[in-house]
């Protein structure tokens, strides 16, 4: 952590780029590089059930598995970097996704994908959940925080659906064991990268976050292993973000406290049942079973992976704009407005499927893609709101939420395709979803705007 009494050393004033980016840029590859699995199940699994004749109830299993374990354990990954640093954290999570990717390709039984597919690569890519990007916009950002998050919650949910043409592709020409081997390449690519750009903290290097303004007094050089932070923290702790002091004062349970408060409050629930839907009707619908889905209806593998690229594409542009929005409007009307479009494109899509790309699906694409992450600007700022300082902490159980709504609805999804025969039940159960938890988000009282509430150094949008 980094204090206002710290200064720069003379180098560091010249330098016409702040590291800042530098780190940024680094977190935003390693998001992408652990995001890459996330959507491949939706690629692997009609090759693993025409091949293996593998369930498809039984594979949704590993990926809620996988979904349930990425949103609790992203509570206490905060804890985790600030106990052992953002760069082993981060280093030791792509290696137990690529382990878990590679070790699946091994599979000989559908019930193996359990512990590669859900244990290994859920705790893997929770401990670079939201959370990562929070701590690095903390550390990091005074000024431009908000456009940080939301870069880099772009870049993990980019991540998820950038891949998946190559994975598509490597799956169709090589097969799945190939493919999923392409993931586990793409996550263990970036570890050297994470271990000799990622810097944990400015004093690393010897300079202020980004924006902030030096006060007066000696201008120290870098730290040396984490010798002098701890005088600067303790000297003026006002940029030290204060998630990183609960980590010291016992983070997980402190986690726990947050929750235990928030959860008597009515409009905890009502943010985290919209969130939970939120969840269900991006990662654990679309993400797992759009692919399948579209196969049932005649169209390439191939082709339906491009179009969940496409999402992934418009995904950046839609957060960016989000959050430019959420500063300017009610939080509570732009989540109304964005589950209702995503109602709507649900309702409609088991229509808009088929064996050729029409201009239609191509307008779902668009309008999905600009709402797939949109929905967490506006949750975070009414987290802040109504929960004051403790806003981030709750924010992060809001977001398990998430995970958990993605866990059920895969695990449904998949349970219902192989009832029915079909993705239409699913898909219009997903629109119905839609429709409460805009009734939730709009029906949330919100707290006077006051200079307490406005957004402080520890927020994460």
């Amino acid at each position: 952590m980094v204090s206002t009494s710290a200064q720069p050393s003379a180098p560091a004033r010249v330098r016409r780029v702040h590291p800042a980016w530098g780190v940024a840029a680094v977190a935003f590859v390693a998001l992408v590089g652990a995001a890459g699995f996330r959507a491949a199940p939706g690629v692997l699994m009609v090759p693993l059930h025409e091949e293996l004749g593998w369930s498809t109830s039984l594979m949704s299993l590993a990926v809620s598995l996988n979904l349930v374990l990425f949103g609790l354990t992203a509570p206490f990954a905060a804890a985790l970097m600030e106990r052992f640093g953002m760069r082993r954290v981060v280093a030791c999570a792509l290696l137990l996704i690529a382990a878990g990717a590679a070790l699946s390709s091994r599979a000989q039984a559908a019930w193996q994908l359990l512990p590669t597919w859900g244990l290994l690569i859920g705790l893997g890519t929770g401990s670079m959940a939201l959370v990562f990007a929070a701590t690095v916009a903390d550390r990091w950002f005074v000024r431009r925080r908000g456009l940080v998050i939301g870069v880099l919650t772009a870049g993990s949910a980019t991540g998820q659906l950038s891949l998946l043409p190559v994975v598509a592709w490597a799956s169709d020409s090589l097969g799945w064991r190939t493919a999923v081997l392409v993931v586990a390449a793409a996550a263990l690519a970036v570890v050297p990268l994470v271990l000799l750009l990622l810097r944990d903290r400015p004093l690393d290097l010897g300079v202020l976050p980004y924006g902030a303004e030096p006060a007066p007094g000696p201008a120290p050089g870098p730290a040396a292993d984490g010798a002098a932070a701890a005088p600067l923290e303790l000297a003026a702790p006002r940029v030290a973000p204060p998630q990183a002091a609960a980590a010291r004062g016992g983070a997980a349970g402190r986690a726990v406290e947050a929750l235990r408060t928030a959860s008597r409050r009515p409009a905890f629930w009502a943010l985290a049942g919209a969130f939970a839907i939120c969840g269900a009707t991006t990662n654990g619908l679309v993400g797992v079973h759009f692919v399948p889905s579209a196969h049932d209806h005649g169209m390439a593998t191939t082709t339906a992976a491009g179009l969940l690229a496409v999402v992934g594409v418009f995904d950046i542009a839609g957060t960016i704009a989000s959050g430019y929005l959420t500063d300017r409007f009610d939080p509570r009307l732009l989540l109304l407005a964005y589950y209702a479009f995503r109602g709507v494109g649900l309702l409609v899509l088991p229509w808009l499927l088929g064996p050729a790309v029409h201009p239609s699906m191509l307008l779902f694409v668009v309008v999905y893609g600009l709402d797939w992450v949109a929905t967490v600007p506006p949750t975070a700022v009414l987290c802040r709101e109504v929960f004051g300082p403790a806003g981030t902490v709750v924010f992060g159980w809001v977001f398990a939420s998430h995970q958990l709504g993605a866990a059920v609805a895969a695990g449904a999804a998949g349970v219902l395709r192989e009832q029915t025969g079909t993705y239409t039940a699913a898909w219009v159960g997903g629109a119905a979803l839609c429709g409460v938890a805009a009734v939730l988000s709009v029906s949330l009282r919100r707290a006077p705007r006051t200079p307490a509430a406005a957004p402080s150094s520890s927020s994460p949008a």
